[in-house]
């Protein structure tokens, strides 16, 4: 048999080379950054930059999205293959640096495999043109439907099922969303309006933000929405979007935000973002949560009847705290939630206290009083337990609320109030548009303070029992009846 020619020899030869490329990549699998609690959440080898985000909904909110997501991102390591967390949607197409890429799904990754092999610090854009579907448990967050359209609801491990990305809040980023909706449809996201486009019955329009954004605070509400506009502190932008046929009833309660920032920025500085607002929906999800310049909550909760106004008001005073404590400076590791929810409890239990006459060391003695329980039903507040696979939202157990508000409390007994304030302020303005972890503000409230207190905080973050309290010797923490004492309550006390 002769030989073949030189040149089909060499096409031979890089096909061969190709093959065996291709034999000696490992499987394709998903990969994590290592969170204890999430282990499969965020992708190493690159960091994001910003998500610019297309979708186009035609009516039903029962049906997916055609979307587009493009990714600029820098690699922090050589990569063959991308990894990105995605799930609940179809994938049509990746490209690279505009080149066509293969790619697989495992769990719930998306696994692209780069055209060529991205060396350390190239800047890198990924396309991919996919679907984003509303269906599924609404418990696992994502998609909300609500009566009339979508919003978001994506914490804790939730935005990868809305779209491709790096869904962890280490890997802060900005956004721009670019939403097609029907002509009577209004359609608000975070950040600020960057343009509107009308075409053949329907309308795109585009939101910016203008600062980074982990993917769990995104927001997109699609609807018949009134958008109410009116100015806070310093002449910050304050918009609602409310349901149309609601707006009268829900003033009340929405012109009293102006006032909740400068109490907030009274306590620890100025407003973090360019806007803010509420985002009332017409939906049941059993939370509120602290969107990014806009915050998701439910209609009833200012409408129904079974809430008094004080408890109404530390809820939307809890949402807006979260704005400096876990959006601007967001948790390095999900163990460092503590330092979320125990702030925006903190804040909301002192507004509750000053402008309700509601004691706030009457709900820190309570809280003292069930704290063991809820350390046994859940994990110290620095190391809570693994959430239940099929329910994540469960790691948001009351001992990360009052739980961690009462090592707040504890804290400020400890190295007494002017420092503590010093230490708030301080927190909010070094890590602003990052990500930070329970060591930094330990180490903070150290420096703070000016005496170590890494026994103080080993006790009260870590410990199975908790420490006694500082000033008051004579509280108690009783002993838990049964598991159930470790559930209740997550954020206020039962309102009166």
């Amino acid at each position: 048999m002769p030989l073949p020619s030189r040149r089909l020899r060499a096409a031979l030869l890089a096909t061969a080379s190709l093959t065996l490329v291709a034999a000696t990549l490992p499987t394709p699998e998903p990969l994590g950054i290592g969170d204890r609690l999430f282990p499969y959440l965020g992708n190493p080898g690159y960091d994001v930059l910003s998500y610019d985000i297309s979708l186009t909904y035609k009516g039903a909110n029962t049906k997916p999205l055609e979307a587009v997501t493009t990714i600029d991102a820098r690699t922090t390591a050589p990569l063959e293959r991308i990894n990105l967390d995605f799930a609940r949607g179809t994938v049509r197409s990746v490209e690279v640096d505009g080149l066509n890429a293969g790619f697989a799904t495992a769990r719930e990754d998306l696994i692209v495999r780069a055209p060529v092999r991205l060396p350390s610090g190239a800047h890198v854009r990924i396309t991919v043109r996919h679907t984003s579907d509303p269906a599924g448990e609404k418990a696992n967050g994502g998609w909300v439907p609500t009566a009339d359209g979508l919003a978001m609801a994506n914490q804790a491990d939730a935005a990868h099922r809305v779209f491709p990305g790096n869904d962890h809040p280490a890997d802060k980023a900005y956004f721009t969303f670019r939403v097609t909706a029907p002509d009577d449809l209004t359609v608000v996201a975070g950040g600020l309006p960057a343009g509107k486009r009308h075409h053949a019955g329907a309308t795109t329009w585009t939101y910016r933000t203008r600062h980074p954004m982990a993917t769990e605070l995104a927001q997109v509400s699609i609807g018949r929405s009134a958008v109410l506009r009116r100015t806070g502190p310093n002449g910050l932008p304050v918009r609602d979007v409310v349901p149309a046929a609601d707006r009268a009833k829900l003033e009340p309660w929405l012109k009293k935000t102006p006032g909740q920032l400068a109490w907030m920025e009274k306590q620890v500085g100025p407003y973090p973002f360019e806007t803010y607002g509420l985002l009332v929906a017409d939906t049941e999800t059993g939370f509120e949560l602290e969107t990014q310049t806009l915050s998701l909550f439910e209609r009833s909760l200012f409408t129904g009847t079974g809430y008094p106004e004080w408890y109404v008001d530390s809820v939307m005073v809890h949402e807006l705290a979260h704005q400096w404590f876990g959006n601007s400076v967001s948790p390095r590791s999900w163990s460092d939630l503590w330092l979320n929810e125990g702030h925006a409890t903190w804040y909301e239990a002192r507004y509750a206290e000053e402008h309700a006459g509601k004691p706030l060391e009457r709900r820190m003695k309570d809280a003292y009083a069930r704290s063991d329980a809820w350390r046994a039903a859940g994990g110290p507040p620095a190391h809570p337990d693994v959430p239940t696979p099929d329910h994540k939202i469960s790691l948001f157990r009351p001992v990360v609320y009052d739980g961690s508000a009462l090592i707040l409390y504890a804290l400020r007994k400890e190295i007494g109030t002017v420092a503590f304030d010093r230490l708030e302020r301080t927190w909010v303005r070094e890590h602003r548009d990052g990500s930070a972890t329970t060591r930094q503000f330990t180490d903070l409230a150290s420096a703070t303070a000016g005496r170590d207190l890494t026994v103080f905080f080993d006790g009260w973050l870590y410990g199975k029992k908790t420490p006694p309290m500082p000033g008051h010797p004579d509280w108690r923490s009783r002993t838990p009846r049964s598991a159930a004492d470790g559930q209740g309550p997550a954020r206020a006390p039962k309102p009166e």
